[in-house]
């Protein structure tokens, strides 16, 4: 466990964080319990592989990373007919009890120590409503990083019956103040979907390589609520997310695609988890990534199903892609089966570009470089097609071709 923010950071500062965004009292006492609970919390939990933890959250030095009172940036919001896309201090004025019911619902703010720092600390805050029946798409938040240190929040509420479209952007903006130890991002994403509730929600993350990333997305799918997540990780010198679901309605649905492209000395900590806690549930998990150069990665993926959770569906396939000798990878699926009316599978490769397609592809007159360029795209395509939003996949698209250009 690591104390180092504890000691950097005030109650003081929670409180001028929380007057500068005009938050009710409920609010800042939560941020205040969160901040007071740091010095008992532990680390999040890193993924672990027969003989290996792979990432060491510990040793990150966060006393100068993060600077709590110092969050400048820019956030772009596009709304849709019908939904209220709105930022934090609009949301608590017009939803106040929504956000009050919900807030901490979904994420337990002090679920491990970096979780409730970013309760502490947060200050780019969006809250999406979506009104029941409300068909939306085209919903699009975009967070450029200006500042050494960023913590940010997404609510996201669908009512009975209605339907979303969400693209969120995080990125390092042009305006961003040199540093000389590194950045620090940190995203937390509820999403609360109701009864025969549609959300997609789709994430690209592209901060610059000076940057240590930590992130939660976790929703509640309702009975026969559909909850899907599209996580595109390019970005970052560290990543640690987490992507979860809880099935917790009849008949409902989730959806976790990811891809990841790593380069250089890269660090990518990526977990997918889903919970089956009612009958007739139906959960898809699908990642794709390559690596290059010393770049590492290490995934795992946990399929939950409950005693309670008849006649289920859990599907899981991970795959990395080595580009060279030095960079390194690992994934670690798994099953936790409570109920014997369960199908479900899981699987995980790790490989090299195949030698026998790279040598039909320069027989054919294409030179090495372009052949092996367009495998790596064609290897892409399996998690691209699970990819619903067409501006998220395109980008996605763009940003590989473009690492490839390298």
């Amino acid at each position: 466990m690591s104390t180092q923010v504890h000691a950097e950071v005030t109650a003081d500062q929670v409180e001028q964080i929380s007057e500068d965004l005009d938050e009710p009292e409920w609010l800042l006492e939560t941020r205040l319990e969160a901040f007071e609970a740091l010095g008992d919390l532990a680390m999040p939990d890193v993924i672990k592989t027969p003989g290996r933890e792979w990432t060491n959250l510990d040793a990150l030095d966060y006393e100068t990373l993060v600077d709590p009172l110092d969050y400048a940036q820019e956030k772009d919001r596009v709304e849709a007919e019908g939904v209220d896309v709105l930022e934090w201090s609009e949301a608590l004025d017009q939803h106040g009890d929504l956000l009050e019911e919900h807030f901490g619902s979904v994420v337990d703010p002090q679920r491990d120590y970096l979780t409730a720092l970013s309760t502490a600390l947060f200050s780019a805050g969006t809250v999406v409503y979506v009104p029941e029946g409300v068909d939306a798409e085209d919903v699009k938040i975009r967070t450029r990083m200006n500042s050494r240190s960023l913590f940010n929040y997404t609510l996201v509420v669908a009512e009975e019956s209605s339907s979303v479209t969400i693209l969120e952007r995080q990125s390092t903006g042009d305006d961003a103040k040199p540093v000389d130890v590194g950045r620090y991002y940190s995203g937390i994403v509820e999403a609360v979907v109701g009864e025969n509730a549609n959300v997609q929600y789709g994430a690209l993350q592209s901060l610059s390589e000076e940057t240590y990333n930590f992130s939660v997305k976790r929703g509640h799918a309702g009975k026969y609520g559909t909850l899907n997540w599209i996580e595109g990780n390019l970005g970052s010198r560290l990543t640690k997310t987490n992507v979860e679901t809880r099935l917790v309605g009849d008949s409902s649905e989730s959806q976790i695609v990811g891809a990841f492209f790593g380069h250089e000395d890269q660090h990518f900590d990526l977990a997918s988890r889903v919970w089956h806690e009612n009958e007739n549930t139906t959960a898809d998990l699908v990642t794709r990534g390559v690596l290059k150069d010393s770049a590492r990665s290490v995934y795992e993926g946990v399929q939950d199903v409950g005693r309670d959770a008849w006649n289920t569906s859990s599907y899981q396939r991970e795959n990395t892609l080595m580009l060279s000798d030095e960079s390194e990878a690992d994934a670690s699926p798994k099953l936790i089966i409570n109920n014997h009316d369960t199908e479900a599978s899981h699987s995980a490769t790790v490989g090299q570009v195949d030698e026998e397609d790279l040598f039909y592809m320069t027989s054919r007159s294409i030179d090495p470089e372009s052949a092996r360029n367009l495998l790596v795209e064609g290897f892409f395509v399996p998690v691209l097609e699970e990819v619903a939003v067409d501006e998220l996949r395109e980008d996605i698209q763009n940003q590989v071709a473009a690492r490839l250009r390298e």
